[in-house]
């Protein structure tokens, strides 16, 4: 068991940050990791459970031990009792390090009234028998303050010669400079048992909350609460000068704070909220309550979604509560957590630390883990994707990042001036390199290659003039001339218009005989594939055991051992009746196919998914209790259960990711949000990558 412990060196280095990246960084290399927080240490307004715990379970789906009270610990600490209190946490981290290759531990940050955490600290650490991390944020101080501060702060852990000491972990660093020269001039970091495990760059966007924290925090009377759960505060901006000096500033995130009574700048943030500027609100000030007839000539603004509050107090003390407020992660803001997990786990040296911990006990695809390999993958197959859907806007700012990350080549179907204007109105970069074509200029060049692909149904050139004027086939078309690698498409079409297409003209794939597809499920421990919910209402027997060997294959391929389970109503021999008959004759002919594969089934789903049912249920199969790979009799059963898992647990779901055609062609769902399209995307890159 290995034990990391990260000691701040004081209060506002972002510990609950580098909590968040130090267990996505781990668990993306496969490790089972353990989250501890010893002592509760609740910021002022603070009423909910301990922060960091919280985020870490709602974020990583860890459920660690309650933290200790700060009361219960000075009780302790007074009455001399300092043995009894390392005792109590040492019961609670052997609870959160059950089954765990390694833990993390969160040490407390000393403040004004807890002078005591550097005693309890290092006690802790001697106690746990970890490894100290030291973590600090770079103040106005120079390279030779920081390594003299950091030499301290080893000092205070046995000094540089204890090697517990492993490294240090530089957050929100304004300056890339600090890490190059600290290596220079700290004498820790020219030994070889002292490192820097991570230079975490300042980001704006990482310390950005909703408007509805803002309104929260500062007890504000909300008038139109439209998009305010959605929209984040990046800027602020106060509003005192003329409307033809104001302009300029109104840009994307941006929270106009003006008194109620300045109609002239309500109007003309209204205004650019109607043309789709996001802003992230309107908030009024000074106890002027807005003028009614001012605010119907807003309407238009109200109902795009411009959150608009009110506070009582002056110009002045409004924008001095902005300032002051609490700038940690609320425990309910998972989309902000999971964007800090992600990027401090980018910055911090996992291989290093996984090196570390030695060999995982277990290797297991974890949600974090296969996120972060898309990515990597995707980068590395540096393929050309194709987007049908060219001027949707959640299309246009997946595509912008894919093309910006590497992840891959992208091109648009869309007119580049509508694609601009959307760009313009979401605040969206387009980067250098995002290619987009306009369809009415191109569609010509595929008449006749369509015409003689279709050739044996009929199609003649005015035919397939009017079917590529629908931008699928036009893209599809592109995929059968391998101009591009992958087409990704769904956001505003049907599942049909995205498949009929690719039957017609990209078929099926050598050894296939129909197309299937595959949800990856990412639960809280680990990804599980399940397959068909999207394509095949009712498939034969021997349609179900070719959808299992492509699902098993489509696992294999994204580093998920198959272990596939075909589910019934009933387990074993133990049901009958035609649709459990399907389901065995089906698990007979995929055994028959491949009997290389952990297969087995018929499989109750608890059977296959909890290991005390399949003790009882089927003692002897491989399978059951450890199965990855779940394949359903029919489509009302895979849609309904992926449906079902989805919601009622909040797991995310990647995909539909069509299997079985001779190139890529991917669905998405019409509710997709940005980061489904830019994994959906990486997907289809990988695939494409993978074909023989």
């Amino acid at each position: 068991m290995q034990t990391f412990f990260l000691a701040p060196s004081g209060f506002g280095v972002g510990l609950t940050s580098i909590s968040l990246g130090m267990v996505g960084a781990l668990e993306r290399v496969g490790l089972k990791v353990g989250f501890f927080k010893p002592v509760a240490q609740p910021q002022p307004g603070d009423l909910g459970p301990e922060r960091s715990s919280e985020l870490i379970a709602r974020t990583h789906g860890l459920h660690s031990p309650a933290p200790v009270s700060l009361g219960h610990v000075e009780r302790m600490l007074g009455e001399g009792q300092l043995n009894d209190l390392l005792e109590e946490f040492i019961r609670l981290y052997q609870d959160a390090a059950r089954d765990k290759d390694v833990v993390i531990v969160e040490g407390m940050v000393p403040t004004a009234h807890t002078s005591y955490a550097a005693r309890i600290n290092l006690h802790l650490a001697k106690s746990l028998d970890a490894e100290v991390i030291l973590v600090t944020a770079p103040e106005d101080e120079s390279v030779s303050e920081l390594s003299d501060r950091l030499e301290i702060q080893a000092q205070m852990f046995g000094g540089p010669q204890d090697s517990s000491v492993l490294g240090v972990i530089l957050n929100k660093v304004r300056d890339e400079q600090i890490a190059t020269g600290l290596h220079d001039h700290s004498p820790l970091l020219r030994r070889n048992d002292f490192r820097l495990l991570g230079s975490i760059p300042w980001l704006d966007q990482l310390n950005a909350p909703r408007t509805r924290d803002i309104a929260d925090l500062l007890g504000a009377r909300v008038i139109n609460a439209g998009d305010y759960e959605q929209r984040r505060m990046q800027r602020i901006v106060l509003c005192a000068r003329a409307v033809a000096n104001t302009v300029q500033l109104l840009k994307p995130g941006v929270l106009v704070v003006t008194p109620g009574d300045r109609d002239d700048i309500i109007l003309a943030t209204c205004l650019a909220a109607t043309n789709g500027m996001p802003l992230a609100g309107l908030l009024l000030c000074s106890d002027f309550p807005p003028d009614p007839r001012i605010m119907e000539l807003c309407r238009g603004a109200l109902q795009s979604g411009l959150p608009v509050m009110s506070v009582t107090t002056s110009s002045y003390d409004t924008a001095n509560n902005l300032n002051r407020l609490n700038k940690e992660i609320p425990i309910d803001d998972r989309e902000r957590a999971e964007r800090v997990t992600d990027f401090v786990a980018s910055h911090i040296d996992h291989e290093f630390l996984s090196k570390r911990c030695g060999e995982p006990h277990e290797q297991r695809m974890s949600p974090p883990a296969f996120r972060f390999q898309l990515v990597q993958r995707a980068q590395a197959a540096n393929k050309r994707i194709v987007l049908p859907e060219g001027s949707e806007p959640r299309t246009v700012q997946a595509a912008a990042i894919c093309q910006a990350r590497g992840i891959a080549h992208c091109v648009l179907l869309a007119k580049p001036e509508e694609v601009e204007l959307v760009a313009q109105a979401h605040g969206i970069e387009l980067p250098p390199g995002l290619e987009i074509l306009d369809p009415d200029l191109i569609r010509s060049r595929y008449v006749a290659p369509m015409v003689e692909l279709r050739k044996g149904k009929g199609l003649n050139a005015p035919m397939a003039t009017q079917q590529l004027e629908d931008p699928v086939m036009l893209g599809t078309m592109m995929l059968a001339l391998d101009e591009v690698d992958g087409l990704v498409s769904g956001a505003i079409h049907t599942t049909a218009n995205t498949i009929r297409p690719a039957l017609q003209l990209i078929k099926t794939a050598p050894g296939y005989k129909l197309v299937s597809s595959v949800f990856f499920m990412l639960l809280p421990d680990q990804v599980v594939v399940y397959g068909d919910c999207a394509v095949n209402p009712d498939p034969t027997a021997s349609e179900l055991a070719e959808i299992a060997v492509q699902s098993a294959d489509s696992a294999s391929a994204f580093g998920i051992e198959p272990r596939v389970a075909m589910i019934s109503y009933s387990t074993g021999e133990s049901g009958t009746g035609v649709d459990v008959d399907k389901v065995r004759e089906a698990t007979r002919l995929a055994k028959q196919a491949r009997p290389d594969l952990q297969l087995d089934g018929p499989l109750q789903y608890d059977a296959a998914a909890i290991d005390s049912v399949a003790l009882q249920k089927a003692p002897n199969s491989t399978v059951a209790g450890h199965a990855t790979v779940f394949v359903f009799p029919d489509l009302n059963t895979g849609n309904t259960t992926y449906k079902a898992v989805q919601r009622s647990a909040n797991c995310v779901s990647v995909g539909p990711m069509l299997q079985g055609l001779r190139k890529p062609v991917n669905d998405l769902s019409r509710g997709a949000m940005v980061d489904d399209i830019i994994y959906t995307i990486a997907l289809t890159a990988i695939q494409a990558a993978n074909l023989p």
